[in-house]
């Protein structure tokens, strides 16, 4: 069984350049794991890497999908099989990076999700109720239809709340009855599972660096022409990051507290992507702040006894 790698870990934990190093040392490509980066003109608040980070390393499923276009995780499983194969045709070792959870089950594990047939009239009803009711109400609703769901995404993240509640509706069954249901088929690739873990402290202080960074290089300017280019407001931009930029420009909030807001609920995000890669079982958890060599030296001998 052919090997694929796996870097993940939570936001700003390093999972980039250790990936970019790696595809150097063992002739590897890279597949994006990352749910926000997939978004064309969605550059600085998604932390994407430029070309110059990339140092010659092909990358896939970077930047190809329109902020008002919806892609699932389904679409998601589909093209990252696709590049798996292309990288494997060329002798090459892919290396799958990111940190969004479902994308990387859905690899690992060879999970099915269904291709729900998107209700256009309900998603309105209920962005009408966020407006009528706020998002804490949906919040409980989607806590009785799905409580482990639930646990995995913040009282904030309207987005995946929004999306348990449509898909109740739509099959009947919640999202974690569906995933149980879909796990059937055997998996194809000896897949090798990383991920970088930090000292909550250290990373928070990463995260709040990363966000300072990030409005210097022009976030909110990126934000607000996206905002203003798109008649609607489009699924992408409900993303961490983009939202809270959007509640300063609409005049909701000041600029200090979209700062503080935006450092805080990456800060959570963070606290549930290692929630999250915690129960892979597989994988094996490397020292965030060792050096990036050091990282590659424990995968490559890793590689070498599997």
């Amino acid at each position: 069984m052919q090997k694929v790698i796996v870097i993940c870990g939570p936001t700003a934990s390093g999972k980039t350049s250790l990936s970019i190093e790696l595809a150097k040392k063992i002739e590897g490509e890279i597949i994006s794991a990352d749910s926000m980066q997939i978004y064309k003109e969605m550059d600085i608040g998604t932390a994407k890497p430029s070309k110059e980070e990339k140092q010659g390393i092909k990358h896939y499923l970077l930047d190809f999908v329109s902020p008002e276009e919806r892609y699932s995780v389904a679409d998601y499983k589909r093209d990252a099989k696709k590049a798996i194969e292309e990288i494997l045709e060329k002798g090459k070792i892919p290396i799958i990076v990111g940190g969004t959870g479902l994308y990387v089950d859905s690899l690992i594990y060879e999970i099915e999700y269904p291709n729900i047939e998107f209700d256009e009239e309900y998603r309105k009803l209920l962005e009408k109720r966020v407006e009528q009711e706020g998002l804490e109400a949906l919040y409980q609703e989607a806590a009785q239809i799905d409580p482990l769901a639930i646990e995995k995404i913040s009282q904030n993240d309207e987005k995946r709340i929004l999306r348990i509640l449509e898909i109740y509706h739509a099959t009947g069954k919640n999202k974690t009855e569906q995933e149980k249901l879909s796990r059937v088929n055997p998996v194809p690739y000896d897949y090798q599972v990383y991920a970088l873990k930090w000292d909550r402290e250290l990373l928070y202080e990463r995260i709040n660096k990363r966000v300072d960074i990030m409005l210097e290089q022009g976030l909110i300017k990126e934000v607000e022409e996206i905002w203003k280019k798109y008649d609607h407001f489009p699924t992408a931009m409900q993303g961490l990051g983009y939202k809270e930029v959007v509640e300063f420009l609409e005049g909701k909030t000041t600029k200090e507290e979209m700062i503080e807001k935006l450092k805080m609920e990456t800060r959570r995000y963070a606290k549930r992507q290692m929630t999250w890669f915690r129960k892979n079982k597989q994988t094996i958890w490397l020292a965030g702040d060792a050096k990036v060599e050091d990282n590659i030296e424990i995968i490559v001998n890793h590689l070498e006894r599997e």
